[in-house]
C-alpha cells in the first residue's frame, strides 16, 4: 500500500531529488539535530546483520536500553519504517525502537539488490522475523519485546505471534487488514466519489478492472490505489506532509538510498501480490497465546476499522484492548504519534511491567 501511496503522492525522481538538494542537506542536519540523544544510558546502533543467510539493516535507538523494546514489522509491499524515526522520536523515553529494513525493502534491498532477496514470501519474511527478533532479544536482555505491526507488517506479525508466542511480551496491530473486504470497499468508495465528482476517467479505469478484487493484477490494484490517493483528502495530506518529507529528511538516507527504497517497492510488491490478493488474517485461526492490541485509524480507507474490529471480537488472547486512533487514516502510528504513543503508555505498559 505504501508504495502506491507514495506514487499517488509524487513523482520520485531523480530530477526532482537533485532540485531540492542544498534544502535537502540543510533539513537533514536539521531533523539529525533533533534525534540527538541525552541520557548516558541511551542505544544508538544501525548497520547490517546476518539474518537468513543475507545482510539484512537493522536499527535500534532508545534513551535507555533497559525500556521495553518495540520491534517494528513495516509494511509496504517492501516499505520500511525507519524513515519515521523522527516521527518516533517522543517513543524513545518509554521504549527502545528496533526497525529493520526486511529482505527487498529499503537498505536491505541496496546492499542484496533482487538477486539476494528473490525469491520472496510471506513465510520467508516470518522465518527472517524470527531471526531478528531472537537477535534482538539477546542484545537487549532482559528488557521485555513488544511485536509492533503496521498495515502489511501484520500479514508477518500474525503468523510470527502465533507461532512463536514466546519472542513478545505483548503483540500490538496497526493498520491491519483482514481480507479482500477491505479492496472491495475501498474500490466501491473510490468509485462512488469519481462518480459524485463527474471525473469520468476514473469511472473509466475502475470499472474497466471490475469490482472483484480477485480479478486483478498488480497493475490494476495500483490503477484502483492512485485513484484513492486522488479522491482521499486525508491521504493526499498523508503523502504531502508525512511521506515525502520523511523519505527527503531523513538523516541517513543517501540519494542512492532513497532510490533503492523505491526500487525496493517495485521488486517486493511484484514479489509478494500474489499472495497478498489471497490473505486472510482468519486462515490460521483466531487464537493468540501473548496480550494482543489493535489500534486502528478511524478513518483509514485502506485498511478499514469494521473488518479490524469483527475480527478483534473473534481473537483468543490472555489479554486483549482495542483503541481507535482519533482523526487517524493509513499510518495511525505516524499521522497521530502522540496519542498512539498514550495508547501504548496507558494499554501495553501495564501489561508488560506487571
Amino acid at each position: 500500500m505504501f508504495g502506491s501511496i507514495l506514487a499517488g503522492a509524487a513523482g520520485l525522481t531523480a530530477a526532482s531529488l537533485i532540485a531540492g538538494l542544498g534544502w535537502r542537506r540543510t533539513a537533514q542536519r536539521r531533523v539529525a539535530k533533533g534525534l540527538e540523544t541525552r541520557s548516558p544510558a541511551a542505544i544508538v546502533e544501525e548497520g547490517f546483520v546476518r539474518i537468513g543467510a543475507i545482510d539484512q539493516w537493522i536499527g535500534i535507538r532508545g534513551e535507555d536500553r533497559s525500556n521495553p523494546a518495540l520491534l517494528v514489522l513495516h509494511g509496504g509491499p517492501g516499505a520500511p519504517f525507519s524513515m519515521f524515526t523522527p516521527v518516533m522520536r517522543a517513543w524513545e523515553d518509554d521504549f527502545t525502537i528496533v526497525q529493520w529494513d526486511q529482505r527487498g525493502a529499503g537498505k536491505t534491498f541496496g546492499r542484496n539488490r533482487a538477486a539476494g532477496c528473490a525469491p520472496l514470501s510471506f513465510a520467508r519474511l516470518v522465518a527472517d522475523a524470527i531471526e531478528v527478533a531472537e537477535h534482538v532479544r539477546a542484545r537487549l536482555q532482559p528488557a521485555p519485546l513488544v511485536l509492533l505491526a503496521g498495515s502489511m507488517g501484520n500479514m508477518i506479525g500474525l503468523p510470527l505471534a502465533r507461532r512463536r508466542p514466546d519472542l513478545f511480551a505483548a503483540y500490538v496491530a496497526t493498520d491491519m487488514g483482514v481480507d479482500l473486504r477491505n479492496e472491495t470497499r475501498s474500490y466501491a468508495q473510490t468509485l462512488a466519489r469519481l462518480s459524485s465528482a463527474g471525473t469520468r476517467r476514473g469511472v473509466r479505469e475502475l470499472e474497466a478492472i471490475g469490482a472483484d478484487p480477485s480479478r486483478w493484477d498488480l497493475q490494476a490494484w495500483q490503477r484502483k490505489q492512485r485513484w484513492i490517493m486522488k479522491t482521499d483528502r486525508r491521504m493526499r495530506a498523508v503523502g504531502r506532509t508525512l511521506l515525502m518529507p520523511s523519505i527527503l529528511t531523513a538523516p541517513g538516507y543517501t540519494l542512492r538510498d532513497v532510490l533503492d527504497l523505491q526500487r525496493g517497492m517495485e521488486f517486493s510488491a511484484a514479489q509478494l501480490f500474489a499472495e497478498f490478493m489471497r490473505y486472510d488474517a482468519r486462515r490460521e485461526g483466531t487464537r493468540l497465546g501473548l496480550p494482543f492490541f489493535l489500534f486502528q485509524g478511524d478513518d483509514d480507507i485502506f485498511t478499514q476499522a469494521e473488518p479490524a474490529q469483527e475480527l478483534f471480537a473473534e481473537v483468543a488472547a490472555p489479554h486483549k484492548e482495542f483503541a481507535l486512533i482519533r482523526e487517524a487514516g493509513h499510518f495511525a502510528a505516524f499521522t497521530r504519534p502522540q496519542q498512539f504513543l498514550e495508547e501504548l503508555r496507558a494499554r501495553v505498559l501495564p501489561q508488560i511491567r506487571g
